[in-house]
């Protein structure tokens, strides 16, 4: 990649088929698809209380509803990503959208705990076919820089945009109809995107079908799953336990050797050459730590609100509204605008300036605080902080890549965003479990100590996810190439498929 500040553009490869007049269309289609596998990860949070009283499931049973999705979908997206570059990225993608639909049903309809468990898993399942498909799809139907920076200003949108929807949507359903349309709500999503992408998406076939890399393919999935585990482990079964550190110890170990046996595979899974560029590089980072420090602000700020101020689940929601705003504004901003003009040296590193700044504002929230004053600037800082990083991260991953490994590449941001969202859960969690606990110690509890231990078990988390951010700014402030982000010429363009 070169570094003079010239201006970007992505020439289509000789005899590839011109970009489609339909094109915004088919960001369209995938723009809804990916909204519903975001919002999945938040939408059904919200519904677990009235879930466990409908089927009667222990609180320690209670974490698999969530487990199971993000288990399947983190360790399962780089098979999804290379299967979307094998087999064709439309069958692909259109599997993934019918297999989520069914398998919301199925999670939707469960009588009992393992059949939505069972649900859930398939879910995470289906939705790491469809989101490195969707992703891939993305970065081959736009390719002048213009109109795929726009492109990816609104997609980059809905992905950051997604959770605070779910949490929306999850409260007015909840609410208002049942638990089970959190689930059931999918398909109406997935009915409109497997129409549309049926009639809009090329078929394409592969050039060429390489053999899968099966070997690969066991160690990153078992690798990733111990990770996602392990981590998911540690707010149950404390840091100490064997369950959650040799799960851990399990899945690097795995990484590692996945690692070595990428550069001897004759057709590997993810070829080394994707993460290797500064540039992409830094965005995988800035994505994976955007993953885990909004988890500040869903999960505890959502607690906050509804345990500290007795908002209803409607009413939380609503109260995301603007952070979303804000965000949608910069996307567009940063990728139309600052990205070209500027380069990502100088905008990712503020957004994450800002996100930190967020957070910090957060730590000073009290029992009384006015959702005004005190919650919405915070909000609105965090979202306009979060449009400068996430569309512009995904832009960048997955720019310049060969036309063959745009899944493999797609998959990848994906993975980073899900294991960064897995590692800023558990670790948050734990942080914030033993502030409280440490904040009670040799004090006789009372309602009101107890409502201040969690008070500051929520700052906890917002210091940490600001210190998130801050090392997201110093070290995407370090890897980012300087000047504007031009295509290597040597470099195979992306080509419509």
């Amino acid at each position: 990649m070169s570094q003079t500040a010239v201006d970007a553009r992505v020439d289509p490869v000789p005899g590839a088929e011109p970009a489609p007049a339909h094109r915004w269309w088919v960001l369209a289609v995938i723009g809804l698809a990916q909204l519903m596998v975001v919002l999945d990860a938040t939408i059904v949070n919200i519904a677990l209380p009235s879930a466990q009283k409908a089927l009667a499931f222990s609180d320690s049973d209670r974490q698999w509803v969530v487990t199971a999705y993000s288990l399947a979908f983190g360790s399962l997206l780089l098979l999804g990503g290379r299967l979307a570059d094998l087999v064709g990225r439309k069958i692909v993608f259109l599997t993934g959208v019918a297999g989520f639909a069914l398998s919301s049903a199925l999670a939707g309809a469960a009588g009992s705990f393992e059949v939505l468990v069972t649900g859930r898993a398939l879910q995470g399942l289906f939705g790491a076919l469809l989101a490195p498909a969707a992703l891939s799809l993305l970065n081959t139907t736009f390719t002048e820089a213009k109109e795929r920076a726009k492109a990816f200003g609104i997609f980059g949108a809905i992905a950051g945009a997604g959770g605070g929807i779910g949490l929306l949507l999850g409260g007015l359903l909840t609410e208002h109809l049942s638990w089970r349309w959190t689930l059931y709500v999918n398909l109406f999503f997935a009915v409109v995107a497997f129409a549309g992408g049926l009639l809009l998406l090329r078929r394409g076939k592969p050039a060429h079908r390489p053999k899968l890399d099966l070997p690969g393919t066991l160690l990153v999935s078992a690798g990733l799953f111990g990770l996602v585990y392990g981590f998911s482990n540690a707010d149950t079964h404390h840091w100490s336990s064997p369950m959650t550190w040799g799960f851990l110890v399990a899945g690097g170990a795995l990484l590692a050797v996945f690692t070595w046996w990428q550069t001897r595979a004759a057709n590997p899974l993810l070829p080394l050459r994707v993460l290797l560029d500064r540039n992409r590089g830094a965005s995988f980072l800035a994505v994976a730590i955007s993953g885990a420090g909004m988890f500040g602000v869903f999960l505890f700020l959502t607690y906050y609100l509804q345990a500290s101020l007795g908002y209803t689940p409607v009413r939380t929601g609503l109260a995301f509204l603007p952070m979303i705003g804000a965000l949608m504004v910069t996307a567009q901003l940063s990728t139309n605008v600052l990205i070209p003009r500027l380069g990502p040296k100088p905008v990712v590193p503020l957004g994450m300036a800002m996100a930190a700044g967020g957070m910090v504002w957060l730590t000073g929230l009290g029992l009384g605080s006015a959702y005004a004053a005190s919650v919405l600037p915070a909000l609105i800082v965090t979202g306009l902080g979060l449009g400068l990083v996430m569309p512009p991260a995904m832009s960048l991953a997955t720019a310049g890549i060969s036309h063959e490994d745009a899944g493999v590449a797609s998959a990848a941001v994906n993975t980073m965003q899900q294991i960064g969202g897995s590692i800023g859960t558990a670790l948050l969690n734990t942080l914030a479990a033993s502030a409280a606990t440490d904040y009670l110690a040799g004090k006789r509890p009372s309602p009101q100590l107890v409502a201040q231990a969690q008070l500051h078990s929520y700052s906890t988390a917002y210091w940490w996810s600001a210190g998130f951010f801050v090392v997201g700014m110093l070290l995407t402030g370090v890897l980012y190439r300087r000047g504007r982000v031009v295509q290597d010429p040597d470099a195979p363009a992306a080509v419509h498929m």
